[in-house]
């Protein structure tokens, strides 16, 4: 026999809700008012449902699943897409709020939406045989970008990852400093940190920087998902 599991989420508004969804590109599959305000959406395989809760606050929210997909790139793009001609923008902080699509350090693909209910719905594909995390790297500046991946990505503590890219970049930097490819990828993530911590404007600096870094074609091929965060940065700035 297979087996469906279909998470129940709570929000404050499922109208609100579904507004999202919709916009994302989901079908409702379900809708109730009464007895109880019920919903449920629908996108490929990707089937969630809704229950509303009077007083419920969904910036305090802990809610969360996660969606194991073969297409992570096609529904980010999808969704950020969909997000821009909902909203005339991607938002990238509040609720709701769409991620970046990055590589992680245990062995997936992935990217976070929140939604308005405060819900987190993480999206990735497996790129190892492993979800265990990997080693803490002991080289300055790939141990910064590793641990503030780690803590902007997946804790979501914006304020961390730039303490320790801040710190790497300029307060005990080695007199080496780092590579052409890993300053670029700590100026992109410093930008993206910022983002999330300020404003899609407070980004524009440090995207500036990172447009300096001189890379070569081999080297830029390398690194084209973090080039591809930063235009979309830069799209986001307006």
């Amino acid at each position: 026999m297979a087996e469906t599991v279909i998470p129940m989420l709570p929000c404050p508004s499922i109208d609100e809700l579904l507004d999202f969804y919709r916009a994302l590109g989901f079908e409702v599959t379900s809708y109730q008012k009464t007895p109880n305000p019920y919903c449920g959406v629908r996108l490929r395989g990707i089937e969630l449902q809704f229950f509303g809760m009077k007083g419920y606050d969904p910036t305090t929210s802990y809610s969360a699943c996660y969606v194991l997909t073969d297409d992570v790139d096609g529904l980010h793009s999808s969704f950020r897409a969909n997000l821009k001609a909902a909203y005339g923008k991607v938002p990238a902080r509040g609720l709701p709020r769409l991620g970046a699509l990055k590589d992680m350090s245990y062995g997936v693909r992935q990217f976070l939406m929140t939604d308005p209910g405060g819900n987190c719905i993480r999206i990735g594909q497996p790129i190892a045989d492993s979800f265990e995390h990997s080693d803490v790297p002991k080289e300055r500046y790939a141990r910064a970008l590793h641990l503030a991946t780690l803590l902007g990505e997946s804790k979501g503590d914006h304020a961390a990852a730039a303490r320790i890219i801040d710190r790497a970049l300029e307060g005990d930097a080695t007199p080496a400093g780092p590579t052409a490819l890993q300053l670029l990828q700590l100026l992109v993530l410093r930008a993206e940190v910022a983002a999330q911590l300020d404003s899609s404007a407070a980004a524009a600096p440090w995207l500036d920087r990172a447009d300096a870094v001189a890379l070569d074609d081999a080297e830029r091929e390398s690194v084209r998902d973090v080039l591809r965060r930063a235009a979309e940065l830069r799209e986001d700035l307006g």
